[in-house]
């Protein structure tokens, strides 16, 4: 079968160390193109995709017929307008996270997909990983019992004001950038949605978020969660049931903050430890969604998903600008 040949938008440093490879690796992709105007920032892809096509604008890329799927990396402000853009111009579209800023603004995008008939996703990848979907069928499955409590946290170090991170006009803030892995991990392992947050303590740094603490309510368990950009590197997530523990102890990043790995503790004092030290994460995303294109198969992170997750954003930046 002909491989999807993926065209990025932008040379971003993301792009280059771990998606742009990700495609070169995974089965069914081909990394066909990049724009960017940037000669020295092109070498940086070309030094493991020699072949890699490179337009100077994001425009021509999109005009371009041999290009069947695009990765768009841009900064979050710019998601929604460019996944519209690509979508029109009969391309496939995996968007970085957050796709969008605000939860209704999936509505276009949904429609845009159903119209066009192009599959639009935004990048997700932690749901691509084994830990997760092994997480999933424990929880739901009953092994640690009903659950009770989650918890979870993720914050890194980042007081670059170069950063776009760092830069509220370009939809910065820790919560965008990585609050949704601790919302729609325990989504995705759950199945359940938040029915209120009650409590949410934002502090704020020139107009963004580098610290949130957030207190939200699900129909079955109660959600705690820790996200910051101006803290030690640290991530986990936990579950708690009546019967037992589910702990993640690199659900985020894994191969990078360390090796994922969950443990399951049970109230026959047993622990149980599985580990994926070879599993990249990015990889199986593009082969999901290479396969979701050619074979019609279900993709593991719809938008309808990532919507949720958003929508859980929206509620837990409302509850942060309650009185405390």
């Amino acid at each position: 079968m002909t491989p999807v040949r993926w065209g990025i938008l932008g040379a971003a440093k993301f792009a280059q160390e771990h998606m742009g490879p990700a495609i070169h690796a995974a089965k069914g992709a081909e990394l066909f193109a990049l724009a960017t105007s940037n000669t020295q920032k092109a070498a940086g892809f070309q030094a493991f995709a020699p072949q890699l096509r490179v337009h100077d604008s994001y425009d021509a890329l999109l005009a371009d017929p041999d290009i069947d799927a695009v990765y768009i990396p841009l900064p979050n402000h710019l998601h929604v307008e460019w996944s519209l853009k690509a979508m029109a111009a009969g391309k496939h579209v995996l968007c970085e996270k957050p796709m969008t800023l605000m939860a209704e603004e999936f509505d276009q995008l949904i429609a845009a997909r159903d119209q066009s008939g192009k599959l639009a996703a935004e990048a997700y990848m932690i749901v691509h990983h084994p830990q997760f979907i092994r997480a999933r069928d424990l929880v739901q499955g009953g092994t640690i019992g009903d659950l009770v409590h989650v918890d979870a946290t993720f914050t890194y170090f980042n007081d670059d004001a170069a950063n776009i991170r760092n830069k509220p006009q370009m939809g910065g803030g820790g919560l965008r950038d990585i609050g949704v892995y601790t919302f729609g991990a325990a989504r995705f392992v759950t199945g359940q949605e938040p029915k209120t947050v009650p409590y949410a303590k934002l502090r704020l740094y020139n107009d963004v978020d580098v610290f949130a603490q957030v207190v939200a309510d699900f129909p079955g368990f109660s959600y705690s969660a820790t996200v910051s950009m101006r803290m030690f590197p640290r991530q986990g997530i936990t579950f708690h049931g009546e019967k037992g523990v589910l702990t993640l102890t690199c659900p985020f990043n894994a191969n990078v903050f360390d090796v994922a790995t969950l443990t399951v503790e049970t109230d026959t004092q047993s622990v149980t430890t599985e580990r994926w030290p070879g599993v990249n994460q990015y990889v199986l995303q593009v082969e999901n969604f290479c396969n979701a294109v050619q074979n019609g198969s279900a993709y593991p992170c719809p938008l309808e998903f990532s919507r949720g997750t958003q929508h859980m954003m929206d509620m837990v930046f409302a509850a942060g600008k309650q009185p405390a």
